[in-house]
């Protein structure tokens, strides 16, 4: 099968090549995939010890060609949205039943394939956060693809949105995605906040700490910035911080997140904000152009555009 496989010496390290296909396990069905999204930390943060010709990749939608052996999951024919750490960036997918969703007729594949990574840990993040009804709640990162899917989240959670960002370009969009304010950084607060869901870190992580209310929560999520975090605890008592900084980390399995998510898409409640769109041959522009934070929100790469 054709693939985009890890290579050590190509832009980005990735290259559209071939790899062996993928043999389900009794648990899993395979997918023929339609359509992938590009995560920043996918593309920035890859280990070290990735071999060449390894497949990478966390989201991806497409159809069931296989059902799992074990009577799980949906029948043949079914579209689907799937999350792995692994495997997605291919013609075709292996997956746990329990990690994937059924997109409804009215879904577009190629906006559902923006959901896992980013829809998902926006969602379980403001679930964290607690009732954020009539709170203020700070996001970090607003512009990326988890920020504009928890502006969203948080705003139907009936919390007072404030949209950090790095710039007013990267601002656009996001009083129609249900932010009440947009500011360039944690330092242009007015008011203490009660909620941060962080995606920046460095700086930044350590600004949004320092202007929590009594009990307010943090929750850190991404290091977009590449800076270490320091904070002075003892300034934050002096400023009468007197809230909790909790590292976030996304739970698996995601399956009943996806059909949540998946809902709110069909009924119009939350938009995928795909912000770049095009054949997985031009990965390399996709990856450039999101490492360089051009595109407001996701990129999704498209594989049926090459068959």
């Amino acid at each position: 099968m054709q693939a985009l496989v890890h290579d050590p010496d190509a832009p980005h390290q990735l290259s559209l090549g071939t790899a062996p296909d993928p043999k389900p396990r009794d648990t899993q069905a395979l997918i023929q995939v339609a359509a992938i999204s590009f995560n920043f930390g996918e593309i920035v943060y890859r280990s070290p010890q990735t071999l060449p010709g390894y497949v990478s990749g966390w989201d991806a939608a497409g159809v069931v060609i296989q059902a799992a052996a074990d009577g799980s999951g949906p029948a043949v024919g079914s579209r689907v949205v799937s999350f792995g750490w692994g495997g997605a960036w291919a013609e075709l997918r292996a997956v746990d039943t329990t990690e994937l969703a059924v997109v409804p007729d009215g879904v577009d594949l190629f906006a559902a394939s923006a959901l896992p990574v980013a829809g998902v840990t926006a969602l379980q993040a403001c679930r964290r956060l607690g009732a954020v009804l009539g709170r203020r709640v700070l996001i970090t990162g607003a512009s990326g693809g988890v920020g504009r899917f928890a502006v969203q989240l948080a705003a139907l959670a009936g919390a007072h949105v404030i949209a950090s960002v790095g710039s007013p370009a990267r601002g656009e969009g996001l009083r129609e995605l249900g932010a009440d304010e947009i500011v360039l950084g944690p330092t242009a607060l007015t008011e203490p906040v009660y909620g941060v869901i962080d995606n920046v870190g460095g700086g930044q992580l350590a600004e949004a700490f320092d202007r929590l209310e009594d009990d307010g929560v943090v929750q850190a999520i991404g290091k977009a910035s590449g800076e270490p975090t320091v904070i002075d605890f003892e300034q934050a008592r002096v400023n009468s911080a007197r809230g909790r900084l909790e590292n976030f980390n996304v739970s698996t399995p995601f399956g009943k997140d996806l059909v949540y998510l998946l809902r709110l898409l069909e009924t119009g409640k939350l938009d995928p904000q795909v912000g770049w769109r095009g054949p997985w041959t031009r990965a390399s522009e996709a990856a450039d152009e999101l490492v360089a934070r051009r595109i407001l929100g996701k990129a999704v790469l498209d594989l049926t555009s090459t068959r």
